[in-house]
């Protein structure tokens, strides 16, 4: 039986992109927690840079692209989404938010959802409340309670600071995929597991 899947949605434009870095960082922090509680899971990453082309041509076509296709199908049966964007012009980039657009309405319901960015300096951390938070509610996505902002200047802080914080959300959102995961097999995923305990680790 195929282990339930975390989708990891970047929409960096560099390659690598500390975008698709930090997705990747808490991907394996909440497939750690995961696989402890007894519930693992794959990973799919979806780099939206490379279905750029595809976006606009579905935009004003109305025809998805076959990788586009596959992209929303793994969007819709994942058990939770990491999504993370770099911040353009103090809100999330234009490339994030027209995937969000074409996904079809509902697709994000109830799901999971951890959010995180990625900007140059720390004033651009409010993105994740200002922005990202108002647009899950609205496609009505079961929100983690604790984002990640990565600055520029927290890949090479030594304090560990941001480990810390990818750490926390990680736990945070693995809880919720393991109470609420956005999948029909709903009854089987995580059935048993004490979270309290797990999280006292």
């Amino acid at each position: 039986m195929t282990a339930p899947t975390v989708v990891v949605i970047s929409a960096g434009v560099a390659t690598p992109s500390s975008s698709q870095l930090l997705g990747e960082r808490l991907a394996r922090a909440g497939q750690r927690v995961l696989a402890t509680a007894g519930s693992p899971v794959e990973v799919r990453h979806i780099e939206l840079r490379t279905l750029a082309s595809d976006l606009a041509h579905q935009l004003v076509s109305h025809v998805p692209s076959q990788a586009l296709a596959d992209a929303y199908a793994a969007v819709g049966s994942a058990v939770g989404v990491i999504v993370v964007t770099p911040v353009f012009n103090a809100s999330y980039s234009g490339l994030f938010k027209l995937f969000f657009d074409l996904l079809e309405e509902g697709t994000m319901a109830a799901r999971p959802v951890l959010l995180a960015a990625t900007g140059g300096t720390a004033r651009h951390s409010l993105v994740i409340d200002t922005a990202m938070l108002p647009l899950f509610h609205y496609l009505k996505a079961t929100i983690a309670p604790l984002g990640v902002f990565g600055a520029t200047g927290d890949w090479g802080d030594p304090s560990g600071h941001l480990g810390a914080r990818i750490d926390a959300a990680a736990r945070a959102f693995a809880e919720l995929v393991v109470q609420r995961p956005g999948t029909e097999a709903s009854d089987e995923f995580g059935a048993g597991i004490d979270f309290a305990d797990l999280l006292k680790g």
